[in-house]
């Protein structure tokens, strides 16, 4: 009886170790993969190339930003990730005959290659982001549009990077002067004037062959152009800027220069910005004896705490893996979040408000145009550290990179900091007032100064700090609705 247990024993062992084996030796699909198989070409979506396609098509060489994602991923027919004159060759070739066999026989009598009727069509896993093909059709950039300079960027003398960004350049330039078409007669004289000082420092990134930077512009431009009108902001909104400009100016000043080197004491600084503040925005604020108030950023000090973590539980798993997408393999977006710069090099804050317009932007299409939602799925996406990046060691990382969240703008002294105060003091706007999120973010960053006895350090942090918090009570307040 005991043999005959042990027997059992062993053969169980055995076999359970075969099993473990052929589990982890055997290759296995575990994971369900799911994807559509898109039409290419099918711009209507009827499951047919006709005449009806070929008409959306023309509308789309003309305006081609008043179309979504899909139906330009639908005309780049020849896989390259861009809309060029293959592309149109190929579908009017199609939609003239209705038939892949056909038009491959007919394209140009042979003489040219033309897709096979399998390559017509195309899996996308529903897991995986839809990227916008490169717009490069010429033309395409009316003369009347303040970049109309921009229209024969496009050339064979350069390197593969640059002509990247030239294509890239040269895709925004058409989508800034789509939106510029719809708004040139109704701009206000200041949004004339600012547009007016952009052209200028586009026209001078293009002589001095600085195309990144050129390309950052054109982006900011465009957001500008789509979802920020003067005219529907506030007396309070529409200055806030300027405030925010003056702070950027204090940090490069002689005062601040003369107080990091011990001369003037933090109060000249101090009285500085009050007198910004007034000019500016027309508050009377006195720094030096503002209320300090109780942890702000713990949040649950403020009545609206509650309806603050409402609105975070909205972030569903499906959103917060859109929102990764986004961040992971967007292209604008992955442009703009990869200026970073080495520490203490972006002291004005420059790093980090484009990525966060378009992060909050995205937010906003996923959240269905609801704001305070999007804030919430943006403080989710903020504070969760993503493993493998954490998994990189330390020394394995350039001092340009943020350590602490890849996927967030910023460099690596800031982190996922400047990128918390926008979200957090533009949410604040939305469940106060913007005055009043100003006034909260004033007295939280001068009681921190206060507490490291309103070092240099502190008090640099105190105005680069204040600047992510206008940026994000500017934008949060200001974005227009947005198209899913």
């Amino acid at each position: 009886m005991k043999k005959t247990y042990i027997i059992i024993v062993v053969t169980v062992f055995i076999l359970s170790g075969i099993g473990i084996y052929i589990y982890l030796g055997f290759p296995t699909i575990r994971v369900p993969v799911t994807a559509e198989l898109i039409m290419l070409g099918d711009l209507n979506e009827d499951n047919h190339w006709n005449k009806q396609d070929e008409e959306i098509l023309i509308k789309f060489m003309h305006s081609p930003n008043d179309y979504p994602d899909r139906i330009a991923f639908k005309i780049d027919v020849n896989h390259n990730g861009l809309i060029d004159n293959e592309d149109i060759n190929i579908l009017f070739q199609l939609y003239k005959v209705e038939n892949p066999y056909q038009a491959a026989e007919s394209f140009n009598k042979g003489r040219e290659s033309y897709p096979r009727a399998r390559e017509l069509f195309k899996y996308h896993p529903g897991n995986e982001y839809l990227q916008r093909p490169v717009f490069t059709l010429s033309n395409a950039i009316p003369k009347d549009s303040s970049l109309y300079f921009l229209s024969g960027i496009i050339n064979d003398s350069h390197s593969p990077y640059q002509q990247e960004l030239l294509r890239e350049i040269y895709d925004e330039a058409v989508r800034f002067s789509i939106a510029y078409e719809k708004r040139k007669d109704l701009l206000e004289p200041v949004e004339i004037e600012y547009l007016k000082g952009k052209t200028k420092l586009c026209k001078s990134l293009l002589e001095k062959g600085q195309f990144f930077d050129l390309l950052l512009e054109v982006i900011s431009l465009t957001e500008d152009g789509e979802t920020l009108f003067f005219n529907q902001q506030t007396p309070f909104i529409q200055k806030i800027l300027y405030f925010r400009d003056h702070l950027r100016e204090l940090l490069k000043s002689e005062s601040f220069k003369e107080f990091k080197g011990g001369k003037e004491n933090a109060d000249k600084i101090f009285k500085q910005i009050d007198q910004y503040i007034s000019s500016d925005l027309s508050m009377d604020i006195q720094l030096e004896s503002i209320t300090t108030p109780r942890n702000f950023l713990k949040l649950e000090n403020y009545a609206e705490r509650a309806k603050w973590q409402y609105y975070k539980s909205t972030t569903k798993k499906h959103d917060f893996e859109q929102l990764v997408l986004y961040a992971q393999y967007d292209r604008r977006y992955l442009r703009a979040v990869s200026r970073t710069s080495q520490k203490l090099t972006d002291i004005t804050v420059e790093n980090h408000n484009l990525p966060m317009i378009l992060l909050f932007r995205k937010a906003m299409q996923i959240k269905n145009n609801d704001k305070l939602a999007a804030i919430g799925l943006l403080d989710e996406a903020i504070r969760i550290p993503f493993g493998w990046v954490r998994s990189i060691p330390k020394n394995m990382l350039p001092s340009s990179i943020a350590l602490e969240n890849f996927l967030l703008p910023g460099n690596k002294e800031d982190g996922a900091d400047k990128s918390r105060h926008w979200n957090v003091f533009g949410g604040i706007s939305l469940y106060k007032s913007p005055e009043e999120s100003l006034k909260i973010a004033l007295a939280r960053e001068v009681q921190d100064a206060r507490l490291e006895n309103y070092s240099a350090e502190s008090m640099r942090e105190f105005i680069r700090d204040s600047i992510a918090n206008i940026n994000g009570i500017y934008y949060v307040v200001s974005m227009r609705d947005q198209e899913k």
